[in-house]
C-alpha cells in the first residue's frame, strides 16, 4: 500500500472512530435508584421522574420533567408551589385507577374510597432504557381486596423527547370484575397550570381526529397532545392509546383546566346518551383486561413533535399477550 493510501485508510479509521466515539457519548443512560419510597429514574445523572409506591391512595408518577428540564405536571398535591391551582387533590401527576370498580370508588382520594397498594417490583432496571415493573393490590375501603394489576413502566429517550410506555394488566384475582360506566377514569396525567387551555394557561389541545380544546372531551381518538409556549418555547405532553389495549380508540377525559385522562368505560358519561350496553365492561374470574398507552414528553406542538408518525410507529408495535 502506498503512503498516500495508508494515511487515507488511517484518517478514515480515525473519522469512523470518532464518529463512534461521538455517538457513544451522546447516548442516553438512564439509572434507577430504589428506595423505601419508590424508584427514582435518572437521564444521564438529572432526575427525569420518580414512581412513587403510594401517593394518596395509589402509586403516581412524579414529577414529571420534559426534554428542556421543565416540570411538565402539575406539583399540587405533592408540594405546594406558590400560585398554583389545588382543586382535584386526587389529581397526581400521573396515574392509573378508575370511579366504579365493582362499584367502589379508586379513582376519588377520600377515607371511604379505595386503594391501590403496592404489593412488590418485580423488574427495577436502568440503561440505554429504564424498565419497571411493579404488582399492585386494589383494596376496598372494609379492606378485601378486588383485583391486582402488573404494570410494565418504559422509559426512552429522544431528540426533543422524553417517552414512558406504560402497559397494566389487571386481573379479576379474587372474583368478578365489572368496571362501571363513568367519566371518572382512567389513565391520567394532570398537567401543570402553564399548559392548560383555561387562564392563568395558554395552551391547546387538539387529537388525532383534529378536534380541538373542549371540543376533544369525551371523543374517542387514538391520540391526544396538550402544548402551550412557556419561556419562549412550545412544550407538550401528548398520551397514545395503542391499537391492542383494551377499546381502541378510547375515549378521553381530557378538560382545558388540566385533566388529561383516556377512559374507555365513559361511554353514557361521555355522550350524554343512556345506551344499552353502557360502557361498563365483566371481567370473569380469573381473566384480565390490558391498557397501552404511550407518553411522549416533547419540544414544539403536536406537528413539530410528529406526533401522528409517532402514533403510525407506536401502533406497528408487537406485544406478548401472554
Amino acid at each position: 500500500m502506498c503512503m498516500q493510501s495508508r494515511f487515507a485508510a488511517v484518517l478514515l479509521a480515525s473519522i469512523i472512530f470518532g464518529i463512534a466515539v461521538a455517538a457513544s457519548a451522546a447516548a442516553s443512560e438512564f439509572t434507577v435508584q430504589q428506595s423505601e419510597r419508590g424508584v427514582a429514574i435518572k437521564l444521564d445523572g438529572q432526575l427525569f421522574t420518580e414512581y412513587l409506591i403510594r401517593s394518596g391512595n395509589k402509586p403516581i408518577l412524579w414529577p414529571l420533567i420534559g426534554p428542556t428540564g421543565v416540570p411538565l405536571t402539575r406539583e399540587y398535591p405533592m408540594r405546594n408551589v406558590e400560585g398554583e391551582s389545588h382543586d382535584h387533590p386526587h389529581h397526581r401527576s400521573m396515574w392509573f385507577t378508575h370511579g366504579k370498580v365493582n362499584r367502589i370508588d379508586f379513582w376519588s382520594d377520600l377515607p371511604r374510597t379505595g386503594e391501590i397498594r403496592h404489593r412488590k417490583f418485580a423488574e427495577v432496571k436502568g440503561g440505554a432504557t429504564a424498565r419497571i415493573v411493579a404488582l399492585d393490590d386494589w383494596i376496598a375501603p372494609d379492606g378485601h381486596k378486588v383485583c391486582e394489576d402488573r404494570r410494565a413502566l418504559v422509559f426512552r429517550a429522544a431528540e426533543g423527547q422524553r417517552i414512558i410506555d406504560f402497559d397494566i394488566r389487571i386481573t379479576a384475582s379474587d372474583g368478578k370484575l365489572v368496571f362501571g360506566d363513568t367519566k371518572e377514569g382512567s389513565f391520567g396525567l394532570r398537567v401543570a397550570d402553564w399548559l392548560k387551555v383555561d387562564p392563568p394557561g395558554h395552551g391547546q389541545i387538539v387529537n388525532s381526529e383534529g378536534q380541538l380544546d373542549a371540543a376533544a372531551w369525551g371523543k374517542q381518538a387514538s391520540w391526544v397532545d396538550y402544548h402551550a409556549p412557556h419561556d419562549g418555547k412550545t412544550l407538550g405532553i401528548a398520551i397514545l392509546n395503542h391499537p391492542s389495549s383494551f377499546r381502541y380508540p378510547t375515549y378521553w377525559h381530557v378538560r382545558t383546566y388540566g385533566l388529561f385522562a383516556a377512559n374507555p368505560f365513559g361511554k353514557n358519561d361521555f355522550t350524554g346518551k343512556k345506551s344499552d350496553p353502557d360502557g361498563s365492561a365483566t371481567v370473569e374470574p380469573g381473566q384480565s383486561l390490558v391498557f397501552r398507552y404511550r407518553v411522549i414528553l416533547h419540544d414544539g406542538d403536536e406537528k413539530v413533535a410528529h406526533i401522528s408518525n409517532a402514533f403510525a410507529t407506536y401502533a406497528k408495535q408487537q406485544f406478548d399477550e401472554k
